[in-house]
């Protein structure tokens, strides 16, 4: 990072994915915490002209508050590289094997992790016939927060109806009847665990509209539990290459154990408002909504 003072940072928002009101919500608050933690920042709304804007603001830092495809997803990650700017969040590789669901899958398993059965097919194919017993949950393999999610129930007597605007490769996955937990990675060390509550599927409308879910941190589950969670989590981020914070989600059977544990997958670039997921998590370990931006700032580097 430059030595001149203020430091300057452009907050990437924003873009074009799905997920871009979510971002914009994300980048507003990490900008107006980093201007009281004394921050010279600019805020980007990512569009085509990027690479070209970046250059001009010729930032310090950039923090990468996009969310889904090209911000979280190893593509923006690689023009930085490109014009070498230290940034926030995970590299290329990591990025993009996050956001590849079955793909990490293959990573958490190598790192002798639990995942629940899944297979990639032609939308065409899931369409016609059950590729897994009911109930399982269909999704695209490459978007968050819960975007095109499918759930197919487990006396269904045919597979779902899939929308056009639905990517040709999706990912049908087993669904674990349970609880839904995240944990997070900081750095070297696991913040807590979150158990997320709602009425019925953890879906966009439940993760981000008033009303649709409710967070309860730290997670009313065995001390075991717990345990094993920060432990997964912290080994999920490093078998994926992660850096700076990460979220790891989980599934958990509570009438099995910790044997009823399952990994969904690991966000890296988790949302960013101060009632996220992760800040959330970062408060109950004392750390302040700015402080916690203000780590992710400092952790920065290129060539992640």
């Amino acid at each position: 990072m430059s030595s001149r003072a203020p430091p300057r940072v452009v907050v990437l928002m924003g873009g074009i994915s799905f997920e871009r009101e979510v971002s914009l919500s994300s980048g507003r608050e990490v900008a107006a915490a980093l201007r009281n933690e004394g921050y010279e920042v600019i805020e980007l709304d990512a569009g085509p002209d990027v690479a070209m804007r970046l250059s001009d603001f010729s930032p310090d830092v950039v923090f990468n508050a996009l969310h889904g495809r090209w911000g979280e997803d190893g593509c923006v990650q690689g023009i930085l590289e490109w014009l070498k700017i230290p940034y926030t969040h995970s590299g290329v590789l990591a990025s993009a094997l996050a956001m590849d669901k079955q793909n990490s899958k293959a990573a958490y398993r190598a790192a002798g992790l639990p995942v629940v059965e899944s297979l990639l097919a032609d939308r065409s194919e899931i369409s016609q016939r059950h590729l897994l017993n009911p109930p399982y949950v269909i999704k695209p393999n490459n978007e968050g927060s819960s975007c095109g999610i499918y759930f197919v129930h487990e006396n269904a007597n045919r597979p779902a109806a899939l929308s056009d605007g639905l990517p040709d490769k999706m990912m049908v996955e087993q669904y674990i009847k349970g609880r839904e937990l995240t944990a997070t990675v900081m750095g070297e060390r696991a913040l807590g665990v979150t158990e997320i509550v709602t009425d019925g599927w953890y879906d966009y409308d439940a993760k981000y509209k008033e009303g649709g879910s409710y967070h309860v941190v730290p997670a009313n589950v065995p001390e075991g539990l717990t345990e094993a969670c920060l432990d997964y989590a912290q080994r999920a981020h490093r078998a994926l290459g992660c850096r700076g914070v990460s979220r790891t989600d989980f599934r958990w059977d509570d009438t099995q154990g910790v044997a009823g544990l399952f990994l969904l997958e690991t966000n890296t670039q988790p949302g960013m408002t101060p009632t996220s997921l992760s800040p959330e998590q970062a408060a109950k370990k004392g750390i302040t909504f700015g402080a916690f931006c203000r780590w992710i700032v400092e952790d920065a580097s290129c060539l992640r």
